[in-house]
């Protein structure tokens, strides 16, 4: 079972005695008591999504071919997740369920993939609370820095939702070096600052880095600040951060244009980088104690990424589409060197995050996902869940309950149990016949509370054909 365990308890003269000898060292602090916890500040939070990463893309999850120190060091500092999952399997409904905690086939918007093609008239409604907005009524200073893909200004966007300050890329790809959402002179910037088109020059992923970090530089302990930052690695276009000239051959920015193992690795290794310049940051700024810092992925990888042990991708709901690396730090409160198997998924962070910083989701709009910040603070055992998923392509169902999966795709239905066959290689359907009945009529009792995937829904499957504009341009 989970081997993630609450933190030992420690005496006040203990307590003081060790962070004298540690010199008040961010990350060396010993962990605070329950009155003291109750005094402290509400944290900082800082918010890391990457862009299509495998479940195994890190060396934590057991990647061999290029190495993530940054990220594996993350990692030691705080829990590891095993059993974290995405709300989608591709990139704007994933961020849909992230942002309002919902799941996102509550909402119109949250159908689409790519929600970028298909015009303006589909978003987050500005009107809907979101983790930014509730963190921002509860005195947070907000940014988000990277991609947004929640919808077309000017009737979407990051300061119509929550967010103070918003540098980035509103819709899904742009190129590393252009920044612009596909290939050709005649297209318009692709980044905007607020709801300013503006052009920058740099490596992307270096760049929202660079943004991210004077964002906390002009942060202070009097106001607790939530930074979303949320790359654009390791999605396509295939470029690492000395492909400048690779960039002006590209025809389109589609995963089909190039690529290889090897350019994978310098990209997830330019992430990796840029996230160990924004943790370093925060230690410079004497802020890392009480910020708690959450890194994962917006669905699982694609056809270069690390899947292992779970089969599938992108686009796909077996394991390798869904489940996700999910790491955890906050050194005021969080024991490090955890591995937890509390199975949790994106919508979970908005109760989860707001239950932190002192306040829950809006009574009106409530929460899909669950407050774990108990489990997180070994305050409690893990617990079991049950969740859902859906997608047009293929016809795909999927359902979890404790260690049960219940996955249907293109009409063929299987049933697995995950803790005995992660790779969902032996279909239980046949043996378990009253089980795979009985998840098969909860899935359809929790899709009928669901809006209706209608024909004019548009969604892609990354190994089949890819719905693009003349420009390449898709996710």
């Amino acid at each position: 079972m989970s081997r993630h365990r609450p933190p030992p308890s420690q005496g006040p003269s203990q307590r003081r005695r060790l962070l004298q000898g540690l010199g008040g060292l961010a990350l060396g602090s010993a962990l605070p008591s329950a009155s003291e916890a109750q005094a402290e500040a509400p944290p900082n939070i800082v918010f890391i999504l990457a862009d299509d990463m495998g479940y195994a893309d890190l060396g934590v999850y057991g990647q061999r071919d290029f190495a993530t120190p940054h990220l594996d060091r993350l990692a030691s500092q705080g829990i590891r997740f095993t059993q974290g999952y995405a709300n989608s399997a591709v990139c704007s409904a994933t961020r849909f369920g992230l942002i309002t905690g919902r799941y996102q086939y509550r909402l119109r918007g949250g159908l689409e993939e790519p929600i970028g093609g298909v015009g303006e008239q589909l978003g987050l409604p500005p009107e809907h609370p979101t983790l930014p907005s509730l963190l921002k009524r509860q005195g947070y200073r907000t940014a988000l820095i990277g991609k947004w893909h929640l919808g077309s200004l000017p009737k979407f966007g990051p300061l119509k939702s929550g967010y103070d300050e918003f540098f980035g890329n509103v819709g899904g790809a742009v190129d590393y070096f252009t920044h612009k959402a596909g290939v050709g002179a005649d297209l318009p910037p692709g980044l905007y600052e607020g709801e300013t088109p503006v052009e920058a020059v740099g490596y992307y992923t270096d760049l929202i880095a660079e943004k991210a970090q004077g964002f906390l530089k002009r942060q202070s302990a009097r106001q607790p600040f939530f930074l979303s930052l949320h790359f654009t690695a390791p999605h396509w276009p295939w470029e690492g951060p000395g492909d400048e000239a690779v960039s002006r051959k590209l025809k389109n920015l589609s995963h089909t244009d190039g690529g290889s193992l090897q350019k994978y690795g310098e990209i997830v290794g330019a992430l990796d980088a840029a996230v160990g310049r924004v943790l370093e940051t925060l230690e410079q700024q004497g802020l890392a104690r009480n910020t708690l810092v959450v890194f994962t992925s917006d669905n699982g990888g694609e056809r270069f990424s690390n899947t292992w042990p779970f089969s599938g991708q992108k686009s796909e709901l077996l394991e390798g589409g869904i489940r996700v690396p999910t790491l955890l730090r906050w050194p005021a409160r969080v024991k490090p060197g955890q591995v937890s198997e509390q199975v949790l998924i994106s919508m979970d962070w908005l109760p989860t995050l707001l239950s932190a910083a002192g306040t829950a989701p809006d009574a009106a709009y409530p929460s899909d996902g669950r407050n774990l910040l108990p489990q997180v603070l070994g305050q409690a055992a893990p617990v079991e869940r049950t969740l859902f998923w859906r997608y047009k392509a293929g016809g795909q169902r999927a359902l979890r309950s404790g260690d049960w999966k219940y996955l249907r795709i293109r009409g063929n239905e299987f049933l697995f149990r995950l803790d005995q066959d992660a790779r969902e290689r032996a279909n239980l359907a046949q043996r378990e016949p009253a089980r795979l009945a009985a998840l098969r009529q909860a899935w359809e009792a929790w899709d009928a509370q669901m809006l209706p995937i209608t024909p004019e829904v548009r969604t892609y499957q990354v190994t089949g054909k890819v719905q693009a504009d003349r420009h390449g341009v898709v996710d």
